[in-house]
């Protein structure tokens, strides 16, 4: 591994508090540079790692120019965004004297209106039929939280038992950036999660004892690739024509409260979400629903 990009990993996990899911694709884009420059640019590496003071905007415009090929807009402005971190670090460090990233524009993404279930949809999901066993019940019991709560699916399999409290219905979680949050949970997730807490127990090894609320076969914590594969196949399962994943969840969450009246700011805690700009694109969901009565409906639409 390039020292500079270790160091820029280091850095980000104890003085940045990143989460793991960010570290890993920094790492993982600032990887993909430096194998581009030894590949296509070899005298931009010396002694293993990237010649940092030699890079400059046209190397990078190049890069981009081979990230576009394979890329969506989208995976390009994030790997940009990872170079500028980078370079904005070890100028801040004085190692270079300008950041050679900063001066590029991102491509223009296209903005998505998130996805998200109707009512008779999401009832349709959580009510599916399942096996009265431990991975039947722990199933209903993610899928309610994940709708009660609209936490990120990275949020649900990191919360231990003594994170959630039952009794006065809320979950504790951490978010990103390892900011923590209270979040309501719906009495119908309640009851789930106590159903699916009686057996718990019965896949903890005696010499792994673990405080992860959910947990998989073997008496580990549940992974995010597990709860996402769970998902799919619910949705399969009762037959909707959409993608469905643990995000399409949470964004059926906020969307279903902004329709309820629940107000931008409130759903914004509940989210999680650093800036009310991030939660305001669920007004766009919420105007386009009303175009569609509108034109439905009014005789001169």
């Amino acid at each position: 591994m390039d020292p500079l990009i270790t160091a820029f990993e280091t850095a980000l996990v104890h003085e940045k508090n990143a989460s793991r899911h960010t570290v890993k694709n920094y790492v993982h884009d600032l990887a993909e540079f430096h194998t581009y420059l030894k590949n296509y640019q070899p005298d931009m590496i010396e002694e293993g790692g990237i010649a940092i003071g030699r890079v400059n905007p046209l190397v990078i415009r190049s890069y981009l120019s081979i990230l576009f090929q394979k890329n969506s807009p989208a995976s390009v402005a994030r790997k940009l965004s990872s170079l500028r971190s980078f370079f904005q670090y070890w100028l801040k460090n004085g190692k270079i004297n300008q950041n050679p990233a900063k001066a590029i524009h991102s491509p223009k993404i296209p903005k998505r209106l998130p996805r998200f279930l109707n009512v008779d949809e999401v009832i349709a999901m959580l009510d599916l039929p399942s096996e009265d066993d431990f991975a039947g019940r722990r199933d209903k019991a993610i899928l309610e939280l994940l709708y009660s709560c609209g936490l990120r699916v990275s949020e649900l399999v990191g919360v231990d038992l003594d994170q959630i409290d039952l009794e006065n219905r809320l979950v504790r979680v951490l978010g990103k950036g390892e900011k923590e949050r209270i979040v309501p949970v719906g009495k119908k997730a309640v009851e789930r999660i106590q159903h699916y807490l009686e057996l718990r127990t019965s896949v903890i090894k005696a010499d792994k004892p673990t405080n992860a609320l959910f947990l998989n076969r073997r008496g580990i914590r549940l992974t995010v690739r597990s709860v996402q594969r769970m998902v799919d196949q619910a949705n399969r399962k009762c037959g909707i024509d959409k993608a469905v994943s643990p995000h399409v969840l949470r964004h059926t969450f906020a969307t279903h409260l902004l329709n309820a009246g629940a107000d931008l700011r409130s759903i914004q805690e509940l989210l999680g979400h650093a800036s009310l700009s991030t939660t305001q694109k669920y007004t766009h969901v919420n105007l386009d629903q009303l175009m569609k009565v509108y034109d439905k409906a009014h005789p001169k639409a």
